[in-house]
């Protein structure tokens, strides 16, 4: 379950809420299934808390919404992007730390 400022993302709002978003959109491609994402959640989380107004932050369930991740080309899980504009900036495959996550956003 993601927190309080964590936008679920699905197929059907990902243009609304990440394509067509003011402020940057740091996306966490993740699985229920999937070990690793769940070390990565509870950072993403602290982030949509410390960063909310500034950015957004969604998290996206693969086996949930199918054409996003296949039209991103996300083979694994977790895997995180950051949109600006409508465009995607920035990737990152794996678990990783706020620093990287930060530096993708403000990059």
């Amino acid at each position: 379950m993601a927190g309080k400022n964590v936008i679920e993302l699905t197929d059907a709002n990902f243009e609304a809420e990440v394509l067509k978003s003011s402020v940057p959109v740091l996306v966490d491609f993740t699985a229920t299934w999937c070990g690793p994402c769940k070390v990565l959640a509870p950072i993403v989380e602290g982030l949509a808390d410390e960063f909310a107004g500034k950015y957004k932050i969604g998290k996206l369930d693969i086996d949930d919404a199918p054409g996003v991740t296949q039209k991103y080309g996300v083979r694994g899980v977790p895997t995180v992007m950051v949109f600006k504009g409508g465009e995607k900036t920035a990737q990152h495959v794996g678990v990783t730390n706020k620093v990287k996550l930060v530096e993708m956003l403000e990059s």
